[in-house]
């Protein structure tokens, strides 16, 4: 009960942070070219749109959050604060594997970059880099990893398959949720390059943002499984 109520804490304190971090992230400076922008004035002042996102993040991102935190117990995945696990596992390990994981996808984005002649995808300037970094791996790892495999897993390997063939169930909806998180920046994508259909993607874009998404997907989820 104890490592619930510790569990449970810790996802709240991230939530709130996240939604700190998007209503944050609205006054930071984007740092695309004027070029990659598109031509449309914003909906609403910076004040009401950081409010937005900050809801946003607090309703829909927590909610979905929680019920993949209580999902992922029902199908037997270790609590955040789970006594059973060592800080090296839980710290030290997940830190080297997302380091290696940064060289990989710099490695591999400078090799697709050579299979299209688009321009390379505008980074945000510092700070608000670290910013975008931060919401990002709480944002996707909530929504994409406890949210969408323990709500998948608890489908088809809990309900219908009756507990049976859960590693399998594990690892293709890890791989699937590479891809979804993937084709869910395929819009901004084509925004940012003034593309008007999936069809004017360039393949060796296509294929990078879905091998990249797809192995980041399958390291983040087996660290969050172990």
């Amino acid at each position: 009960m104890k490592t619930n109520k510790r569990s449970l804490k810790t996802y709240g304190l991230l939530v709130v942070l996240l939604a700190v971090l998007a209503a944050l992230n609205v006054y930071l400076p984007q740092g695309m070219p004027a070029s990659m922008l598109p031509d449309q004035e914003l909906p609403a002042s910076k004040g009401v749109l950081a409010a937005v996102n900050a809801l946003i993040m607090l309703v829909l991102y927590g909610g979905l959050g929680l019920l993949g935190l209580t999902l992922s117990r029902k199908v037997g995945f270790p609590a955040l604060w789970d006594e059973a696990v060592s800080n090296r596992a839980r710290f030290l390990v997940p830190a080297l594997v997302g380091a290696g994981l940064g060289v990989f996808l710099i490695v591999a984005d400078a090799l697709f970059s050579r299979l299209h002649s688009l321009l390379p995808l505008p980074h945000p300037p510092f700070p608000t880099s670290l910013v975008a970094s931060a919401t990002a791996a709480i944002g996707e790892e909530i929504v994409f990893r406890l949210f969408f495999i323990s709500f998948w897993m608890w489908i088809i390997s809990s309900a219908l398959l009756g507990g049976r063939r859960e590693e399998g169930t594990f690892w293709i909806m890890s791989a699937l949720s590479g891809v979804v998180f993937a084709l869910g920046h395929l819009p901004s994508v084509m925004l940012i390059y003034g593309i008007r259909s999936v069809g004017q993607v360039p393949i060796g874009l296509l294929l990078e943002m879905l091998l990249l998404n797809s192995v980041v997907s399958l390291f983040a989820a087996y660290q969050w499984r172990r």
